[in-house]
C-alpha cells in the first residue's frame, strides 16, 4: 500500500504507548490515546483508524467498556481491536473476544508477534472492506447500487432531521428502454445503461450525493441539504447530457436518441414521514414526467 494504515494505541502507561509507538511507526501511522475519552475523540475523526490496540486496565473507564462504546457507534463498530494486557485468566480473554475483540496479545509481549498480529488484522479487515464494497457495487455500471442507496439515505434522512436541513430525491427512467433493448440487443441494452451511469457520476459528485442504479433501467439521485431549485437544476443537467451523448434510438417515442425521464421530490425530514415517502414522491413524480410525453424532468416541494 501507498498509504500507510492508521493504528490507534490506547493505553494509560506513558511507557507503553512510547514502546508500542517505536515499535510501529516504521510501517504504520501511529495514533495516540491515553484514556477512553482521547480514544472516542481519535476514534471518531474524519478519517478514524484501521485498527486499534487497546489496554485493558485503565481509570475512569476501562478497556471492556470503550469496546462496548466501540461496537455500538455505527462508524467504528467494524473496526478490528487487540486488546494488549498484563491480565493472562482465560475468563478475562474470552470475555474480551465474546465482545467483539480480535485477538489478545499478552504483557510483556514479543516484538515479532505483535507485527505479525497486526499485520494479519490488517489483511483481514481489508479484505473485509473490498467484499463490502463489491456488495454495494452494481455489477454491470459498477457505480453504488439499491443496497448502497438504502443505507445511505436513511443516513442523510437522520442527519437531516438533527439539523434541520431539506433533502432531494431524484428517480430516473431510461425512456423506452424495453424498446431499445428488443431491437438493438441486450450487449447494446448493457452499454447504454453504463453511458447512463457515467453521466450520473460525472455530474453527482459531492461528497453526501449520491447516484446509484436502483434497478433495471432505474436510477436515483440522492442529494442532502439541496433545495427544490437546486436539485432541479442537477437534475436537468443529467437528462441533458444523456440526450447529448446521442445514442441513436430510432424506437424511441421520445426522440431520436436515447434519453431519460427524471422525477423528484424536495422534502424536510420530520418525525412522522420516513424515507420511504420520499421515494413514493419521486416515483410518483417520474411516472407523471413519462406520462406527459418523456425526456423531461418533473419536481415538486414539500419542504
Amino acid at each position: 500500500m501507498d498509504e500507510k494504515s492508521k493504528i490507534l494505541v490506547v493505553d494509560d502507561e506513558r511507557l507503553n504507548l512510547n514502546v508500542l509507538a517505536d515499535l510501529l511507526r516504521q510501517d504504520y501511522k501511529v495514533i495516540l490515546a491515553k484514556n477512553a475519552n482521547q480514544a472516542l475523540d481519535r476514534i471518531n475523526a474524519e478519517f478514524p483508524p484501521d485498527l486499534i490496540l487497546l489496554d485493558v486496565v485503565m481509570p475512569e473507564m476501562d478497556g471492556y467498556a470503550l469496546l462496548h462504546k466501540i461496537k455500538e457507534q455505527e462508524l467504528s463498530k467494524n473496526i478490528p481491536v487487540i486488546f494488549i494486557t498484563a491480565l493472562d485468566s482465560k475468563q478475562d480473554e474470552a470475555r474480551g473476544l465474546e465482545m467483539g475483540a480480535v485477538d489478545y496479545i499478552h504483557k510483556p509481549f514479543h516484538p515479532s508477534i505483535v507485527k505479525a498480529r497486526i499485520k494479519n488484522h490488517l489483511i483481514i479487515s481489508r479484505q473485509r472492506k473490498l467484499l463490502e464494497g463489491l456488495a454495494n457495487l452494481d455489477g454491470l455500471t459498477e457505480m453504488p447500487n439499491r443496497r448502497s442507496f438504502e443505507i445511505a439515505v436513511e443516513k442523510e434522512w437522520r442527519r437531516c432531521l438533527r439539523s434541520g436541513d431539506v433533502i432531494s430525491l431524484a428517480m430516473l427512467d431510461v425512456d423506452c428502454f424495453k424498446q431499445y433493448n428488443d431491437n438493438y440487443g441486450h450487449a447494446a441494452g448493457d452499454e447504454a445503461l453504463r453511458n447512463v451511469a457515467n453521466v450520473l457520476t460525472r455530474e453527482i459528485k459531492r461528497p453526501a450525493d449520491l447516484a446509484a442504479r436502483f434497478g433495471g433501467e432505474e436510477f436515483v439521485i440522492l442529494l442532502p441539504e439541496t433545495d427544490a431549485e437546486g436539485a432541479k437544476f442537477k437534475a436537468e443537467k443529467v437528462r441533458a447530457a444523456v440526450e447529448a451523448l446521442q445514442v441513436v434510438h430510432g424506437f424511441s417515442s421520445a426522440g431520436q436518441f436515447l434519453t431519460v425521464s427524471i422525477g423528484g421530490v424536495t422534502v424536510s425530514p420530520s418525525m412522522s414521514s420516513k424515507p420511504l415517502d420520499m421515494t413514493v414522491g419521486a416515483d410518483s413524480m417520474l411516472y407523471e414526467a413519462k406520462r406527459r410525453g418523456r425526456n423531461m424532468v418533473l419536481w415538486t416541494d414539500l419542504s
